[in-house]
C-alpha cells in the first residue's frame, strides 16, 4: 500500500468515526423513538464501515 493510500484510508477511518460518534451523540438525545432508533442506526452503519476500512490494514 502507498503511502497516499495509507492517508486516504486514514483519512476514512477518521471520517466514519466522526459520523459514528455524531450519530451516537444525536440517538441519545432525540426523544422521538423513530427518530432515536434511526440515529442508531446510522451508527451500526458507520462502525460497520469503519470496520471495513480498519481490515484495509
Amino acid at each position: 500500500m502507498t503511502n497516499k493510500e495509507l492517508l486516504y484510508v486514514e483519512d476514512a477511518l477518521a471520517h466514519e468515526e466522526f459520523m459514528k460518534t455524531c450519530a451516537q451523540n444525536t440517538s441519545t438525545q432525540l426523544q422521538d423513538a423513530q427518530l432515536a432508533s434511526y440515529a442508531s442506526e446510522l451508527e451500526q452503519k458507520h462502525n460497520e464501515i469503519f470496520n471495513k476500512f480498519l481490515n484495509l490494514l
